[in-house]
């Protein structure tokens, strides 16, 4: 059996140790790879494990022998799941393994731009010592109002950190959640995207991307929020209108912002879409690594390692997210 793994930088000991202990052929591929590339390597394999790298129709039907599709994360948007699902070739992700993990790092960007904790710390780098001046002054969560852009089993981890941990008040608006449910979670449901994000004193995005939500805050939704607002995405890039968001942040008129995914990954301090907000007082650009624990890659490599064997040895793929693109396969799956 042949396994072809993208994005090999994103490091799994776990997997591939795994994989090759049982005498699999194991072709780690970078970051950014060309898709002939792609479809070369993969010609002759069994499986493909992908995180990043968008995996093709192209590179489907290149690969002759491929029996599965394993993205050994959570999002789905960078595979073409029609052309794999005309082939009779399951696709399944691992949907659990960190949602508490990216919860935790949506609350810490959130605090720590409450606190001013990026811009104190570098004056501090710089001078040695600052004084209680009011450019310094941070913010309660206490008190406030926090506003969740999506409220699955991520945004509704946030919270309850936000709600029972720090006493704030909760809004969620997310027309695939009901009332109940978000109650039984502390969130006040919201119908109104722009109603609720012109109360909200933070706003924090937890969305699947999909063709209804790409770009769902853009230049509207930001005007709609208050100047002093703080704005957190761990989700997907393409959930903002990125342009927007620059522009917003370079004219002042947004008070904070702290970012973990992006449209175009990696970074770069110049030459990218997103290059103007660096070195910025009251923004936090983090590397994509929310989830990136002890504990959480521990549950992705065993999660990922059974996923795989279901499928080398020919067993149905078991699904457990509630994804539609993928509770729509009807080969070769088992729904959890």
């Amino acid at each position: 059996m042949k396994v072809v793994r993208t994005d090999r930088e994103l490091e799994c000991p776990g997997i591939d140790a795994g994989l090759r202990g049982r005498g699999v052929e194991l072709v780690t591929l970078p970051d950014g790879i060309p898709e002939a590339e792609l479809m070369t390597a993969a010609a002759d394999a069994d499986l493909i494990l992908m995180c990043y790298t968008p995996i093709t129709a192209r590179v489907i039907e290149a690969a002759r022998n491929l029996k599965g599709i394993v993205k050994y994360g959570v999002g789905i948007d960078a595979i073409d799941i029609k052309a794999a699902m005309r082939r009779g070739i399951p696709v399944v992700n691992v949907p659990e393994y960190a949602e508490e993990t990216v919860a935790e790092g949506a609350f810490a960007l959130m605090i720590a731009l409450a606190k001013r904790l990026p811009a104190i710390t570098a004056a501090v780098a710089r001078e040695g010592w600052v004084w209680p001046e009011q450019r310094w002054l941070g913010r309660d969560i206490s008190g406030s109002t926090l506003g969740l852009v999506g409220c699955g089993r991520i945004g509704r981890s946030m919270a309850r950190m936000a709600g029972q941990g720090f006493r704030a008040r909760v809004l969620g608006f997310d027309p695939g959640v009901d009332a109940a449910t978000m109650q039984a979670a502390g969130v006040e449901k919201v119908d109104d995207l722009h109603a609720m994000l012109r109360l909200c004193d933070f706003v924090s995005i937890h969305c699947v991307l999909n063709d209804q939500t790409r770009g769902l805050i853009g230049r509207q939704e930001l005007a709609c929020m208050k100047p002093s607002a703080i704005l957190i995405n761990v989700s997907r890039g393409a959930l903002l209108d990125e342009e927007a968001l620059v522009g917003a942040v370079v004219a002042g008129r947004i008070g904070g912002v702290g970012l973990d995914v992006y449209s175009l990954e990696p970074l770069a301090r110049s030459g990218h879409p997103m290059s103007a907000l660096f070195n910025r007082d009251n923004v936090i650009l983090f590397p994509h690594l929310t989830f990136f624990t002890h504990e959480a890659m521990r549950r992705l490599e065993d999660d990922t390692l059974a996923r795989c064997f279901e499928v080398l040895q020919g067993r149905p793929v078991t699904i457990r997210s509630h994804d539609p693109r993928l509770r729509a396969q009807i080969v070769g799956v088992e729904f959890r």
